[in-house]
């Protein structure tokens, strides 16, 4: 019996439309597994799914902080898992659905923090760096110290990464070198859409276009006016941060778009090398079965 389905991969990949597909033909809902659809006011730049999208299906962790609220790995970890379970104590099969795999292994595994002990010395140093410097700051010590652990967190897991670094101050041990229990939390399916690499980049590159002409320069205006600030969480995004410096005039509008497009194909090979490591993960030919094959193979 599959307790959850999960649709991951790079972006422009398709995606929200499976998964939307699916949860329709299941009488299911999605769980948002993307770390900019949280934030309230940016859609555009996200592709977030449309209104009639959500209309159609009800999901969970998309518009849930503001553009000055920092959200972390654990954050989303505590938010999504009660949903999951609430869905399946319902009969039904919740579908995980986004590109950031550090969402996704939070739910599928819980990973251990070691057995080293607490050093609340240490925790209020790093967190009080974090607050002053930034979270890159602390995550600069980690990739110093134990960069096979930097490589599986993400710099705002601010707790894990703090964790590691305890560990190897207090104990003399990296925490690369403590094995986590990597057993399953559900019995899971996951999938990822196959594309060929070239057909891959021309979609993110078109995509990236579309964002344009739907005004993604008069959002980050609009977000910047609100008082969502430059050096945010929230607008260290692609397509975020790229549009504040074109807006310092420190590139041009050509140099804008193609550094976007750039940027994406980068952060979609890299998301492509992530789930590429996740046991058990399904290809699926781009098709217009695949949900189809995916209900086949419950």
């Amino acid at each position: 019996m599959t307790d959850l389905i999960v649709i991951c991969g790079p972006t422009g990949s398709g995606k929200t439309d499976l998964a939307i597909d699916l949860a329709i033909k299941l009488n299911t809902e999605i769980i948002s597994a993307d770390s900019m659809n949280i934030y309230k006011g940016f859609d555009i730049g996200t592709a977030k799914p449309s209104l009639e999208e959500l209309s159609k299906v009800k999901h969970h962790l998309i518009d849930v902080c503001d553009g000055n609220d920092t959200f972390s790995v654990s954050d989303y970890e505590k938010q999504a898992l009660p949903i999951i379970n609430d869905l399946i104590s319902k009969g039904k099969i919740p579908i995980i659905v986004g590109g950031t795999g550090f969402y996704i292994n939070s739910l599928l595994y819980g990973l251990s923090y070691g057995n080293s002990a607490k050093n609340e010395e240490i925790r209020e140093k790093y967190n009080q760096m974090a607050n002053e410097f930034g979270v890159e700051k602390v995550f600069e010590r980690l990739k110093e110290i134990d960069p096979d652990t930097a490589e599986k967190l993400h710099p705002n897991d601010l707790k894990r990464v703090i964790r590691a670094i305890e560990i190897f101050e207090t104990a003399g041990q990296k925490k690369s070198e403590i094995v986590d229990d990597l057993t399953p939390r559900f019995n899971y399916k996951a999938y990822m859409i196959d594309f060929d690499r070239k057909v891959l980049y021309d979609r993110i590159n078109k995509r990236v276009d579309i964002m344009f002409e739907k005004g993604l320069v008069d959002e980050v205006k609009n977000l910047l006016s609100s008082g969502v600030k430059k050096d945010a969480q929230s607008m260290q995004g692609i397509g975020y941060k790229e549009v504040v410096e074109f807006l310092e005039n420190a590139i041009t509008f050509d140099e804008l778009t193609e550094k976007i497009k750039q940027n994406t194909r980068r952060y979609a090979k890299r998301q492509i090398t992530f789930f590429k490591r996740l046991d058990g993960l399904n290809y699926l030919k781009p098709t217009k079965m695949l949900s189809k094959e995916i209900i086949e193979n419950l």
